[in-house]
């Protein structure tokens, strides 16, 4: 009897979940017919803007370049443009058959000048600065050791380490290259070599502080303490607190390095090193640089390119408690690996008050109708880097079905190639990040540590097109709502296209001050309310270019 009862309910949900298939992919239909005539438009090369080395990424120094060549000489086919693994309709549009050269879209009055997609914010002229002044000094006598623990995936490695190069200067220490996170939710053993340039990173930084591989031998049984630096800690805590440690011990330990250092407020050289940290010294391995090269060069045989950082991966999922269009089973099993993981702290999360809050990623879905909703046409090719997404092509279809030139580094490259890198979480996220900073557009799905460092990697090297979603759910209910209920009308699919592309259009990465506090909050809630350095090294790093007329007309004036 329990069976029989239960069979109609069965039914009734697999005709539940057609519908919405069919519903979904109705939705970037009707978006596509309510957005503007859109013709496009082949670009050479498509080209972000260029800056003057170091700052170029991937920085690909003469030794590099060997390697690049040592690799495709190797790799015999990867000489060829495109993988042969790939299908005809996911190859270039030269090697395909009906080449992506113009495309239209009706349904409007107006046209849509669709070079505006790809076009770059303005950087007003602002420009890397960061050179020290003329006061700073080599290195002080080193007073001791700076052992460091890094924490987290690679970018929030990444910012702890370029943090920790700042504290060994402000407190005279002799840093020892930092230990790589092997412990967490990835379980890497990746050691620094294997994902950065250490005889680079070491050099570069020979003015600033003194960086050795390993602790001397006769230091290595010394008695060590180890220190939980306070988070978003300034100049006085290092001098006072932690220098006045080297009067006891010739080691200190950094148990974790996130966050340790605050965004604010702390002396002009000392910002610039954290600048010259991250985008100079910290430079990934020959190996990593050189894949990643090979990556974004097949990517650009598409065109312009999106790369869409989409940030629904397990651990994410499971960490943020974001369980929106999951299934219960799905959802059991991300509270389970949540419950299960030690060191996340909260465990019982409200998924409904998370996403409410914009606390969620965008589900592929949703970036779907946003890319829609922007203007981006279907034949858009995009690449995305992420990790394996949860529920893969279950969660995937809907985006497919809009955007079908989705790649990523598993598609852009063969198994042989990918070998050195598999199964090391950061050296396939230092290929994602690599593409990512390359890219003409880039998109996160979710403002973690990734997104966040990308964002201002970009803006650094000339704030480069960089469009962060408003997460916030009642866009996106809206837009489901009104196409849902329209049924079609190309009214409507307009409105929702330019609500879109109107709230967005200062959201794109256009040259700003970082943000500060918010108004109100108080202790701890106030620095983790502010902008985080790494994602806007804006003014600290970034100044204006003074032009030669104006150069030449003080001079005439001092005449």
């Amino acid at each position: 009897m329990k069976e029989k009862m239960q069979w109609p309910w069965r039914r009734r949900k697999v005709v539940v979940v057609v519908l919405r298939k069919l519903l979904t992919c109705a939705i970037c239909v009707i978006a596509l017919m309510g957005l503007l005539s859109v013709r496009v438009h082949v670009f050479p090369s498509s080209k972000v803007s260029d800056l003057t080395d170091p700052y170029k990424l991937p920085t690909v120094t003469q030794q590099h370049e060997l390697n690049y060549q040592k690799l495709s000489a190797e790799k015999k086919w990867t000489q060829e443009l495109t993988p042969p693994h790939l299908s005809k309709e996911q190859a270039p549009p030269h090697l395909s058959k009906a080449p992506l050269s113009s495309h239209k879209l009706y349904g409007a009055n107006r046209s849509l000048d669709f070079e505006k997609l790809w076009k770059q914010p303005s950087n007003r002229d602002f420009v890397p600065c960061v050179q020290p002044g003329s006061n700073y000094t080599a290195p002080d006598e080193s007073r001791g050791y700076l052992l460091v623990h890094t924490n987290g995936g690679l970018n929030q490695m990444r910012a702890g380490i370029c943090d920790m190069v700042a504290v060994a200067r402000i407190i005279n220490a002799t840093l020892v290259v930092p230990e790589l996170d092997k412990r967490s939710f990835w379980q890497d053993t990746s050691n620094f070599s294997d994902v950065f340039d250490e005889d680079h990173f070491i050099n570069a930084l020979a003015n600033d502080v003194r960086v050795i591989k390993k602790l001397p031998k006769d230091l290595s049984s010394a008695t060590k303490v180890v220190m939980h630096f306070r988070s978003w800690s300034g100049l006085e805590y290092y001098r006072d607190e932690i220098a006045s440690l080297w009067e006891e011990f010739q080691v200190i330990r950094a148990a974790k390095s996130d966050s340790r250092l605050a965004n604010n407020h702390l002396p002009p050289d000392i910002q610039k090193l954290r600048c010259r940290a991250c985008y100079e010294a910290l430079r990934f391995s020959p190996k990593i640089e050189a894949m990643g090269k090979l990556l974004v060069d097949r990517m650009r045989a598409y065109g312009p390119f999106i790369a869409l950082h989409l940030r629904y991966e397990k651990d994410m999922l499971a960490f943020s408690g974001c369980t929106h269009g999951l299934s219960d089973v799905e959802a059991e099993e991300l509270r389970t690996i949540r419950e299960n993981t030690a060191y996340w702290k909260i465990k019982d999360i409200n998924a409904t008050e998370q996403r409410s809050r914009g606390y969620c990623p965008l589900t592929p879905t949703e970036v779907g109708i946003f890319l829609t909703g922007l203007g981006y046409p279907s034949n858009t090719p995009i690449y995305i880097a992420a990790g394996e997404i949860y529920g893969g092509d279950t969660h995937m279809a809907d985006l497919r079905s809009c955007y079908p030139i989705l790649m990523s580094k598993e598609k852009l490259a063969s198994v042989e190639e990918l070998e050195p890198f598999t199964n090391h979480a950061s050296q396939m996220a230092a290929l994602d990040y690599i593409v990512s900073v390359e890219s003409d557009v880039f998109i996160p799905s979710y403002s973690g540590n990734m997104a966040r460092a990308v964002e201002g990697h970009r803006r650094f090297l000339g704030h480069r097109k960089t469009i962060s979603p408003d997460r916030l759910v009642k866009l996106f209910s809206g837009t489901l709502l009104i196409l849902i209920h329209t049924y079609g009308l190309l009214m409507e699919g307009r409105k929702v296209s330019n609500r879109i592309s109107e709230i967005h259009k200062k959201l794109q990465g256009s040259p700003r001050r970082r943000r500060g506090p918010v108004s109100g909050t108080k202790g701890m809630d106030r620095f983790r309310s502010e902008e985080a350095f790494y994602v806007n090294p804006l003014p600290d790093c970034l100044c204006k270019r003074v032009s030669e007329n104006v150069n030449a007309s003080t001079a005439s004036m001092r005449r």
